[in-house]
């Protein structure tokens, strides 16, 4: 009696399972991995704003404090964004009357406030306090990069639960005196190890790695 498959059948078959198996767990961990790329959590996207503000300018050049505009900060989960007549007194009369000015004067005239756009967005299952970081030393920068160097602003970090955990899981890494945290490029006298550890325990420093620290 004749065979009833031919014998490629076998390999055919060994085949087809091989890629099925592949698939099964290559797809999702490609998806995992894609996922994570800034395509998709936003690192390095720098959205355009109603008025080109330009960081350098007046955290570099002016010197003025990240608290002076984000007033918030230390106080509230929000950083805060600045009334629309907070930008007016450091102007003089030709900025306030030129163009790039437009926005700003619309949004006084109307009594809205100006369409600034997020930079860091995250999900809406996500709770982050930054008043509690701020107050246990963790700096600006830390999270929001080096925006006395930007022009626009862009988002930093990827902002994913991995990278919040790592902070989370040894925060000693990170922390500074308290009056350091709007200081761009500052750096920990000699070294962060023995520093980090003594804010920690100067500031009581939880390791918060349970679900709901973040997720309320």
């Amino acid at each position: 009696m004749p065979a009833l498959f031919p014998p490629s059948s076998n390999r055919t078959i060994r085949l087809t399972l091989a890629v099925a198996g592949a698939a099964i767990v290559g797809i999702p961990l490609a998806l995992m991995a894609w996922v994570r790329t800034p395509a998709i959590t936003g690192q390095h996207s720098a959205p355009a704003q109603p008025i080109p503000f330009d960081h350098r300018i007046h955290v570099t050049g002016l010197q003025i404090d990240c608290r002076y505009c984000h007033s918030t900060v230390e106080r509230a989960a929000p950083a805060g964004i600045p009334a629309t007549a907070v930008c007016v007194p450091c102007h003089s009369q030709v900025w306030r009357d030129g163009p790039v000015f437009a926005p700003v004067r619309h949004s006084l005239a109307t009594g809205r406030p100006i369409p600034w756009q997020r930079v860091n967005s995250l999900p809406d299952f996500v709770f982050f306090n930054h008043a509690i970081h701020v107050r246990k030393g963790v700096g600006c920068e830390t999270c929001h990069g080096r925006v006395d160097r930007m022009a626009r602003v862009e988002q930093a970090a990827p902002l994913t639960m991995s990278w919040c955990l790592d902070c989370h899981r040894g925060p000693e890494r990170y922390l500074r005196p308290v009056e350091q945290v709007t200081t761009m490029g500052w750096q920990p006298p000699g070294g962060q190890a023995v520093l980090g550890r003594e804010l920690a325990r100067r500031y009581q420093v939880s390791r918060l790695t349970n679900c709901s620290a973040c997720h309320r």
